[in-house]
């Protein structure tokens, strides 16, 4: 008999006891779409940390201005500006690891433009910020050094301060107001969305570093070239480390700190920490994947044992056709497509019930997940072989039962 044939009279065995069929099934189903959409939530959460990487910028590092003590009191980072920029020049010519060095401050303030307004943060920073957090001008132009070395009174504004002060007219050219001095925009940044501790990073205004500080930020009294953080970005993933350490070395030696002396700065490699977590997915996405196949393994003890049943409820059927000439391997070829029908339906059942239950995970919950065809394909050839695995003992034992005693059986 052909397989055909076979998967003909496996669907009729089947319709038969079709209440006892579906619930044979029901561990495939169970499993299949329990693989499916945990493997959608892991790798969901993957790509988003993903995403929040690329987010920040490729091979960034933060230094920042930072904690000290003073008369047995420890202040916070930030508190104290340690760091100038001539740290930062002395970073990009003396760490071979580091390709560019970007210098910033930053505060808030009330952006006003007509009779809207609207309180944004403003950074102040060089040209090589854009490079390094990779945000791109979607029109206008990006400020140069020429702005920087002449102080002049332009910005840069992300899309949350463009939707809000000019909704949708053109921004390019207007004059904006920051603590009453006036800006030209020279350009609106395409939108960055969110970073990974949830501010908007498309809600900021960009300006020239010495603009920021002559004329809204201030200029500290103790050092007028003083900076709250500078942007880091090493020559490549390979080299952060060194690129720190480099950072960190340096530092302390134009700070004259001790070696029993703690740091005036923090040093932050984002992209350690979200390797961590990315890499943390990923093992999650395994487990769960591994957690929810066991229902697949339930499904396919469910399957022998029902076909166990089936094979001792047709054992005058076995022998009948045996007696008439068909072959042990007819007997063991037709248990066994019936077997692999019974896991090929729930496998197909389930990989529906899992793609709907990771939409409806995604809009209940709010989580982010990614369908992977490699998952759905997986699952399906594992229900596969579920059935090739579990049904092969009750197949192997139909085929080989002795025709009279078969003949015989009441």
């Amino acid at each position: 008999m052909n397989l055909l044939i076979n998967f003909t009279i496996a669907l009729r065995a089947l319709k038969v006891n079709r209440l006892r069929s579906v619930l044979t099934m029901l561990g495939i189903i169970i499993g299949v779409a329990a693989v499916i959409a945990m493997v959608a939530v892991g790798s969901g959460a993957t790509a988003q940390i993903q995403e929040q990487i690329r987010s920040i910028g490729s091979n960034v590092i933060i230094v920042m201005s930072g904690s000290m003590t003073s008369g047995g009191i420890r202040v916070g980072a930030g508190s104290v500006l340690t760091l100038s920029e001539d740290d930062a020049k002395a970073i990009v010519s003396e760490c071979p690891a580091v390709a560019l060095v970007a210098p910033s401050s930053r505060g808030t303030s009330q952006v006003v433009f007509g009779n809207n307004n609207w309180s944004t943060v403003i950074q102040g920073t060089t040209p090589e910020y854009l490079q390094i957090r990779d945000f791109m001008v979607e029109s206008g132009r990006p400020f140069t050094w020429r702005d920087v070395d002449g102080s002049t009174k332009v910005a840069l504004i992300g899309q949350t301060v463009a939707l809000n002060l000019f909704g949708g007219t053109d921004a390019i050219g207007q004059i904006i107001r920051i603590k009453k001095v006036p800006f030209t925009v020279l350009g609106v940044l395409a939108p960055k969305g969110q970073s990974a501790w949830g501010q908007d990073q498309d809600d900021v205004v960009m300006i020239p570093l010495s603009t920021a500080k002559k004329k809204v930020l201030g200029v500290s009294q103790a050092n007028a070239r003083s900076v709250g953080a500078i942007m880091v970005q090493a020559r490549g993933p390979m080299l952060m480390k060194e690129a720190e350490e480099q950072v960190v070395a340096l530092l302390r030696q134009r700070h004259r700190l001790q070696p029993e002396q703690d740091n005036d700065f923090t040093v932050r490699n984002l992209t350690e920490v979200f390797a961590a977590q990315e890499q943390s997915a990923r093992v999650m996405a395994i487990l769960l994947g591994a957690i929810a196949s066991v229902s697949l393994v339930v499904g396919g003890i469910g399957i022998m044992n029902i076909m166990l049943v089936s094979v001792t409820e047709r054992t005058r059927e076995i022998g009948l056709r045996l007696a008439v000439g068909a072959k042990a391997r007819d007997i063991l070829t037709q248990f066994l497509v019936e077997a692999v029908t019974l896991s090929l339906i729930g496998g197909l059942i389930g990989i529906a019930l899992g793609l709907g239950a990771s939409i409806l995970v995604s809009y209940l919950a709010q989580w982010s997940t990614l369908i992977s065809g490699g998952a759905v394909i997986m699952a399906f050839a594992f229900s596969a072989l579920v059935g090739i695995g579990f049904g092969y003992y009750p197949a192997r034992k139909a085929a080989f039962l002795d025709p009279i005693e078969a003949l015989r059986y009441e």
